[in-house]
């Protein structure tokens, strides 16, 4: 597939934004700009694309701040979950297409940290927003939050190939991005056996 990722450290809560981009047509796809939007424009100018697309893993605050300067400077499409985001231009669910040039990007409905988490996925990558970090996993103890679907979220993840590569949206962990493989064997998150024991390590 034809899409590159660059991912871009953002605000000062340790966020990544990600701009994703089609290198053939340079048409894009931002993804949670956070307190800094004008780091993803001076991105998208300097690589010569165009946001067609401004997605948001979730609703939270530090990730959609910047939405508003995005979407006034570029014309683009707001696109995520009615359940977090019931405003967007686009509403995305479990399956959902992003076509942005001559790639295409899956979406995968991840609740847990909040009722309308999802995943971005390319055929090589996933931009996982609050639910899977490097090494971690978001938070369940907030307003929205369900411990047991996070697990459930992070089970479907861990089946992904070993080679996924994992974008995560904030810089929690010992490398700002790893692979399925590698949090398989580093996430303890990841290597609960079972709900009980997931429940006990993130909440207790």
């Amino acid at each position: 597939m034809d899409l590159e990722i660059i991912q871009i450290p953002a605000g000062d809560a340790d966020n990544f934004s990600y701009l994703v981009y089609c290198k053939a047509t340079r048409e894009g796809l931002a993804i949670d700009p956070s307190f800094t939007p004008e780091l993803l424009l001076a991105k998208a100018a300097e690589q010569d694309v165009t946001i067609k697309i401004l997605g948001n893993t979730h609703g939270h605050r530090d990730h959609i701040s910047g939405n508003g300067e995005i979407l006034e400077a570029t014309g683009a499409e707001l696109a995520g979950h009615p359940e977090d985001l019931p405003q967007a231009d686009i509403a995305l669910e479990e399956g959902s297409k992003l076509h942005i040039g001559n790639g295409t990007i899956m979406i995968l409905h991840t609740p847990g940290h909040t009722p309308g988490s999802i995943v971005f996925k390319t055929d090589k990558a996933i931009i996982t927003g609050d639910t899977l970090f490097v090494s971690r996993c978001g938070r369940a103890d907030l307003p929205g939050s369900n411990v047991e679907d996070l697990y459930e979220s992070l089970q479907r993840l861990r089946q992904l190939p070993t080679e996924t590569k994992v974008f995560p949206g904030h810089d929690y962990g010992p490398q700002p991005f790893s692979t399925i493989g590698w949090e398989l064997e580093n996430n303890e998150f990841l290597r609960c056996p079972d709900l009980e024991s997931f429940i006990k390590l993130r909440m207790g």
